[in-house]
């Protein structure tokens, strides 16, 4: 069993839990009744809320913000900068946690607004700001999110690109 691996200035709540073989970077709050799964990477500089669940083979990159509540599968990417909010009209204090299924994979600086669900396999693309559910192998972008392909057209486009680039 591998130890939790925890960076400079970390700052922990209150019956937090860590699965296996968790590494959590510099500068990162993480608050009370949180649990993290197995084999999780959390990026430096993060900030993640209360009652929040992240699931099994996660990476969460840098600067990215989880509101409290917010519900997170096993094996999603989130890219750097990117936001799951959980209240509509702040202040409200009547959450709506975002819910994110598993093998999703959420671009760079993307806004997912409260109360959506991002369906399993899905792909958010970069600068995306979701207002609205996503399907299960539903790929989109644009503000607002709009569908522009399946998943397996995107694996498709992928791994020709990854193959282009080989030497």
């Amino acid at each position: 069993m591998q130890k939790t691996k925890l960076g400079k200035g970390v700052i922990i709540g209150e019956n937090v839990q860590f699965g296996e073989d968790v590494i959590v970077w510099n500068y990162v709050v993480i608050g009370d009744n949180t649990k993290i799964g197995d084999g999780t990477r959390i990026g430096s500089f993060c900030d993640i809320g209360k009652d929040v669940i992240i699931g099994k083979n996660c990476t969460i990159q840098a600067h990215v913000t989880i509101s409290n509540e917010c519900k997170l599968g096993n094996n999603i990417f989130i890219g750097p900068n990117s936001s799951l909010l959980n209240d509509k009209f702040p202040h409200s204090k009547c959450l709506t946690p975002s819910m994110i299924k598993d093998n999703v994979v959420i671009g760079g600086c993307v806004t997912i607004l409260p109360n959506v669900t991002v369906g399993e396999n899905s792909v958010i693309a970069a600068g995306s700001v979701v207002t609205k559910d996503i399907p299960p192998e539903t790929v989109v972008k644009g503000i607002p999110a709009k569908s522009m392909m399946t998943r397996q057209e995107y694996e498709t486009k992928r791994k020709a690109f990854i193959t282009a680039r080989k030497i």
